[in-house]
């Protein structure tokens, strides 16, 4: 007997623009945009409600489920407040620190838990930190656990933002939670000139945007084939030149020179057809 469990769920947001994680109900009256406290990874912090109550199979959260601790009281939330105060004093006594000790790394984030059991500081480098005497500093300084945690050059640009190639501000500081894995074929199935410049955003990583319409250009290339291979036509053989996806053709050339344009369904046989 199969049994598929369930549970009702809310997505919250701890890390601005961070992963979204999801946490059980609690039985309060919860909805988008409360503040709540979570047990996390470094102990109870508040995040902010962005989707719920959702109902997720078990299997599907993939994680052990927690639940809810609360809905931020009034008490609670000058409590936070405080902490996030005191977090940016902490950050700007870290940089400090960081430079005294002549540090290679960029201090990005800093925040207290909830109930001041640990200050965090997400950071950035291009190599391995020894910040052992930091962290001797900051714990004598602030006197709690201190936890220094070190993050990729894409969370880099999520925490301090940035303009894209586009002109907007970049999409992992905006609405880009979580970042896929890009690699140099996503950029040549839409047909972009391969030249890393042009299609890296400022964390010098490929552009997240080449996802976005990648599946369109995958399912409507299927079956279609690629630059330079050779294709019979007229039982002669012709080279394909390049591929219109919009038009749905494809250029092909002869030994000779003959350029013929072929529809997408010629390589479809009838299915397809309504598109050549």
């Amino acid at each position: 007997m199969n049994l598929y469990m369930t549970a009702v769920v809310y997505a919250v947001e701890v890390l601005p623009k961070g992963k979204l994680n999801y946490y059980a109900e609690n039985g309060e009256d919860i909805k988008p945009g409360d503040l709540v406290l979570v047990m996390t990874e470094f102990g109870p912090d508040v995040g902010r409600v962005i989707k719920g109550p959702k109902e997720m199979g078990i299997e599907e959260l993939g994680t052990e489920l927690k639940p809810i601790i609360k809905k931020l009281t009034e008490e609670d939330l000058k409590t936070h407040q405080e902490n996030i105060k005191d977090a940016q004093e902490a950050f700007n006594v870290c940089a400090e620190k960081i430079k005294e000790h002549n540090l290679p790394m960029k201090l990005l984030h800093t925040r207290y838990m909830f109930d001041r059991s640990r200050l965090v500081f997400f950071f950035s480098s291009e190599t391995r930190v020894d910040f052992r005497e930091l962290v001797k500093d900051l714990a004598r300084i602030f006197k709690t656990r201190i936890e220094l945690r070190q993050v990729g050059v894409r969370d880099e640009l999520k925490f301090i933002g940035g303009l894209g190639l586009c002109g907007l501000p970049t999409c992992c500081s905006t609405f880009l939670r979580e970042f896929d894995s890009i690699t140099l074929k996503h950029a040549k199935c839409q047909q972009l000139m391969i030249n890393t410049a042009k299609i890296s955003g400022a964390c010098r990583r490929l552009l997240c945007c080449l996802m976005y319409e990648y599946n369109f250009y995958e399912e409507e290339l299927r079956g279609i084939p690629e630059e330079g291979e050779t294709v019979l036509y007229n039982e002669k053989s012709y080279k394909v030149q390049s591929t219109d996806v919009f038009k749905k053709t494809v250029l092909v050339m002869s030994e000779e020179g003959e350029m013929v344009y072929l529809p997408f369904s010629y390589f479809r046989g009838d299915e397809g057809a309504s598109g050549g």
